[in-house]
């Protein structure tokens, strides 16, 4: 793409803000691709490769677990592609969400793939010593950030562009209200009665015992709650339930947008066509919500090979794909006109973005034991930066929780239960306003690895992010429990009282509706789920739904493991829980469904 002007005192880029005179290579990579095609991922483990078990939705990672880090970040492998089997035992409360794998750290620039998991510091294995001065570094500069006294302004983060974006139903990641005044409400009504019943549901696609198939992406309108199958999105009518349209696609999907533009338009990635269990997620395509219309369909090739993508996001009339090893891309939104993609001469790359209100990316520069890692805001129309801000040197990660104010999080250690230790907040000029940080263990967020808008359970709104504590015993013998907090942006520091799940429940941010919370309890064993909507200034807790405590019923609710492993959305009274991945069902488990949908009267 064209080079963007450069803001003063920042070093020359080449491409999309990379340095100059880099050696040759294909779309970013400074030495040419490994065998396999264009900046293909670490092919899936064998059909039947056990996965490493991992506790339900509640409590923190077991010990092993990568640091969640970036796309393509140094010190981490390529993400696992769809069709790999997830970790977690059978049957159950649903089968756990991915949980990250990496190898051992090596040196080498960005563009080539690192090793595959197994070495030195692999699945269930501890980090390497060599990465100890890295990670003590990032630990020291992150607290130097602070201890420097640099606790910024605030500001309303406005460009004067018409945003078109909007979350989805239940996405996270504060796309709308982010600097609303509290307790001002939103949209979600109280209905005179939140009894809910299961309105409909439907069933999984056949997987075979060896076989786990991707069905990332679900999108939720007025009129539409449309939800990935095998290589296919069914658009259901949200009152009955029944089919509208079926849009065919080439292979299993691998990523959905949570955004929908204002007309109704949702972004997909997924596989090309092809006999293997892997075929690369290069597609990305966009469709109407309402018709299941196909309005374009591209990719990313240098004529021999595909770029992969594992994340899509939508801003202000443009659709970016990034998330792979190979660096990012981006169209026009109704045209299918690309805007920008890696250039060969690239030496950094950007890893991902995070669209909404706003398009911030996060680039990467250097090798993978010494990664330099900057968040960025950016004109969707032309990928040119507004402003950079670099993360210190040892941070490897962003992960983007909301876009406008810009607030994204860090994990400056080695491993963490979520994968975040501190939570960043940035004025619109790209300084800091304020830092939170959150004791390891003490926290219940999830951000995935290799992604950087997909922090589950966090929300941001009246200038504070909401995060889950970890469980811990309540009152009750009987069970768990645990509360969100909220953090100050420009402050950092905690604020207002607790917001406590209740005994035995467990609650988990989904939103804002307005300056109020959304956020859903999960329930005990003798209990139905609820949604509620929260005054964050009285901390005054209105139930919007409560589904049956009936066992059978609650068995359907819980087969989704949360907050990691699924998709749940909610609006106008309905709540839908589904899968990312399915796999067989064990013999316990005679649901396998692939989603559910609760409703009130």
């Amino acid at each position: 793409m064209t080079q963007p002007p450069q803001p003063p005192n920042e070093p020359p880029k080449g491409g999309f803000g990379a340095p100059q005179d880099p050696p040759p290579g294909g779309f970013g990579a400074p030495t040419p691709p490994p065998p396999g095609g264009y900046g293909a991922p670490t092919p899936p483990p064998p059909p039947g490769t056990p996965p490493p078990a991992q506790p339900g939705y509640g409590y923190p990672q077991a010990p092993g677990q990568a640091p969640n880090q970036a796309p393509g970040k140094a010190g981490t492998p390529p993400p696992a592609a769809p069709g790999t089997p997830p970790p977690g035992q059978p049957g159950g409360y649903g089968y756990p969400g991915q949980q990250p794998q990496y190898g051992a750290y090596q040196q080498q620039p960005y563009g080539t793939p690192p090793p595959p998991p197994g070495g030195p510091g692999g699945p269930g294995g501890k980090q390497p010593n060599s990465q100890l001065m890295i990670i003590v570094a990032a630990v020291v500069a992150v607290a130097l950030i602070v201890g420097g006294g640099i606790w910024f302004a605030k500001s309303s983060g406005d460009d004067g562009k018409k945003d078109e974006s909007k979350s989805s139903g239940g996405a996270t990641g504060g796309e709308k209200g982010g600097e609303g005044p509290a307790g001002t409400g939103g949209a979600e009504k109280v209905p005179s009665d939140t009894s809910a019943k299961i309105i409909y549901q439907a069933q999984g696609p056949k997987v075979g015992a060896d076989k786990t198939l991707s069905v990332k992406g679900s999108w939720l309108t007025d009129e539409v709650y449309a939800k990935s199958g095998e290589s296919k999105i069914v658009g259901y009518d949200v009152a009955s339930g029944k089919p509208k349209w079926t849009l065919p696609l080439s292979g299993p999907t691998c990523a959905g947008s949570r955004q929908v533009s204002g007309d109704g338009l949702a972004a997909v990635v997924f596989e090309a066509a092809g006999k293997k269990d892997y075929n690369g997620c290069s597609e990305v395509a966009v469709f109407d919500l309402k018709s299941g219309e196909k309005l374009w369909q591209k990719n990313i090739s240098d004529g021999s090979s595909k770029a992969d993508f594992q994340e899509v996001v939508i801003s202000q009339g443009t659709v970016a794909a990034g998330g792979g090893t190979d660096g990012g891309a981006a169209w026009d939104l109704k045209s299918g006109e690309k805007r920008w993609a890696p250039e060969p001469n690239d030496t950094c790359k950007d890893a991902g973005y995070a669209g909404g209100e706003q398009m911030v990316a996060v680039r990467e520069c250097g090798s993978y034991s010494d990664p330099r890692v900057e968040v960025q805001l950016i004109d969707p129309a032309s990928g040119t930066p507004k402003w950079t801000y670099k993360l210190p040197d040892g941070i490897d990660n962003a992960k983007v929780m909301s876009t406008k104010p810009v607030v994204f999080g860090v994990d400056s250690g080695g491993i963490t239960a979520s994968g975040v230790t501190d939570i960043f907040a940035l004025d619109d000029g790209g300084k800091l306003r304020g830092k939170a940080v959150l004791e390891d263990g003490k926290y219940q967020l999830d951000c995935e690895v290799n992604l950087v808008q997909d922090c589950v359970g966090v929300a941001v709104g009246g200038n504070r992010v909401y995060v889950p504590t970890a469980d811990h015993q309540g009152s009750s013998a009987a069970g768990t429990t645990n509360e969100v907090v909220a953090f100050d942006l420009d402050s950092g520091k905690q604020v207002g009282s607790k917001i406590d799940a209740g005994d035995r429940y467990k609650i988990l941010p989904l939103r804002m509706d307005g300056s109020n919370l959304l956020a859903y309890k999960e329930p005990p064993y003798d209990k139905g789920g609820q949604v509620v909507t929260i005054d964050p200034k009285s901390g005054k807790q209105t139930v919007l739904l409560e589904n049956p405590s009936e066992r059978e019923i609650r068995d359907v609710e819980t087969q989704y493991s949360l907050p990691d492993g699924a998709e749940m959305l909610y609006g106008n009274g309905r709540l839908f829980l589904a899968d990312e991945l399915m796999s067989k069902p064990s013999d316990l488990d005679t649901t396998n469904n692939l989603f559910v949908a609760f409703g009130t009267s």
